[in-house]
């Protein structure tokens, strides 16, 4: 069996919602002519790609946790491709760009400025003391690819361990080192130095319910390969929701740090107050080597990602690891700064921790409620749905999620299917109560018209 080797039914359903049924219907029944013609107008220059290309609706407005469409419909927007940390133009975070736009609105190479030096000093006093040094980029990937020019830098090896599945980012170089094979469809021969190995998983999966398995089999492929120099990890895997363990992570550091292997931490989509910690691996009792941050770092305004690791990593002035040409931009830093600062002047983490447990209560009554819910996972406000047609067989409710997800965009929440049978729930930090409960009343009306009740 190649287990590298797509499902390409699921492939079908989560990578491309464009040509079923389901997609057809919300065509003809729930997008006016005006917006039809704008999608078509958008389809005829964009390339059709699978999850964005063509699109499902024309947007005019974001706010708070408000997406709203040229035709008057607001959605709540528990997808955010991830920025939405603090709420769509937040108008805190909008100010401060608007003075920046007045002042200095690029910093050429070679210099610096002095609002991208108070994101770094900020940066790095809320991350644990040892990581001190940071390089700046547009987007998640080109930091992911930056923390594995450095990784081969420091330990003088070349390969890397990845989990399967996971996702890291969308460029060439970094889909060569992920895991999720529908990225590398049609990319010939890629980074040969990677070995991918199951992640520990809680629901499904071949090593459902057994890390111990998981860390035998990453013990193994370190302790016989002394040219792996990183592993290359979500700390917990944003798409589907999967969370291991504190013992787990903390096994994970001490082999890491036996082989002297660099742990890479992708937090990229989870990190700024997403788990109710600043970082994830807050929550586990860890520190990487390499950390990754980026989306929600911009305030879903500026796109802005960067690496930050350790001063002792600071050997290779001959060596341009990022040398991107934003890579100390006035904006993005404006953007980060003011992000950190509203999620400490609002005390957002403290706030997601409330919601995690009225989250937490609400799903696992929907799952009580209805037999399609296999299994609830989530922690801060990042919840995932997996739906089953059989709770004993597990089998996925590929059709089922889609019809679920098509009847809550026509009442009024957009999320994602991921997995082809996981609602991923991830909203703003900044949702209000009442629309957490308008929110959760949508997905009982729609689970109520799909499923049968328990």
């Amino acid at each position: 069996m190649n287990l590298d080797k797509p499902n390409h039914l699921e492939q079908l359903v989560e990578g491309d919602i464009n040509q079923t049924e389901a997609r057809r219907q919300w065509m003809e029944q729930d997008i006016d002519q005006h917006t039809r013609e704008l999608l078509e107008r958008d389809a005829q220059y964009f390339m059709h790609q699978s999850m964005s290309t063509p699109c499902l609706d024309v947007i005019r407005n974001c706010e708070g946790s408000y997406i709203e469409s040229v035709s008057g419909k607001r959605y709540l927007d528990f997808h955010g491709n991830n920025v939405h940390q603090i709420g769509f133009s937040n108008p805190k975070l909008v100010s401060k760009l608007t003075e920046q736009l007045q002042q200095l609105t690029f910093s050429t190479r070679r210099y610096t400025n002095e609002v991208v030096i108070q994101f770094a000093e900020k940066i790095t006093a809320l991350t644990p003391p040892s990581l001190n040094k940071i390089l700046m980029t547009p987007n998640g990937s080109s930091a992911v690819g930056i923390a594995l020019k450095l990784a081969r830098a420091v330990t003088k090896k070349h390969k890397v361990v990845s989990f399967w599945d996971s996702f890291h980012g969308a460029s060439l170089d970094v889909v060569g080192v992920s895991g999720e094979s529908i990225f590398r469809e049609h990319m010939g021969p890629l980074d040969s130095g990677v070995i991918r190995i199951p992640p520990p998983i809680t629901y499904r999966g071949m090593y459902e319910g057994q890390e111990d398995k998981a860390l035998e089999y990453l013990e193994y492929v370190l302790s016989k390969d002394n040219q792996i120099g990183a592993f290359l990890a979500e700390t917990i895997r944003n798409t589907d929701v999967q969370i291991p363990s504190s013992k787990f992570w903390q096994e994970v550091r001490g082999l890491c740090n036996t082989y002297k292997v660099l742990l890479i931490l992708d937090e990229i989509p989870i990190a700024l107050g997403r788990t109710g910690k600043m970082f994830a691996f807050e929550n586990f009792g860890i520190e990487p080597d390499i950390l990754c941050l980026g989306k929600g770092l911009g305030g879903g305004i500026m796109p802005q990602a960067a690496m930050v690791t350790k001063s002792e990593y600071n050997n290779f002035q001959d060596i341009s690891l990022g040398h991107y040409t934003h890579e100390k931009s006035p904006m993005g830093a404006m953007a980060g700064l003011t992000v950190l600062e509203i999620i400490e002047e609002e005390a957002l983490l403290e706030k997601v921790k409330q919601f995690e447990t009225y989250m937490r209560s609400a799903l696992y009554k929907l799952q009580r409620k209805y037999s399609l819910i296999g299994d609830v996972r989530g922690v801060g406000l990042l919840w995932a749905l997996e739906l089953v047609t059989d709770r004993t067989t597990k089998e996925k409710a590929v059709t089922e999620a889609e019809e679920i997800m098509y009847e809550c965009l026509k009442k009024g929440l957009n999320f994602k299917v991921s997995k082809g049978n996981v609602l991923q729930l991830s909203p703003p930090l900044t949702i209000t109560r009442q629309e957490l409960d308008q929110a959760l009343g949508i997905l009982n009306e729609a689970f109520l018209k799909i499923n049968t009740i328990a």
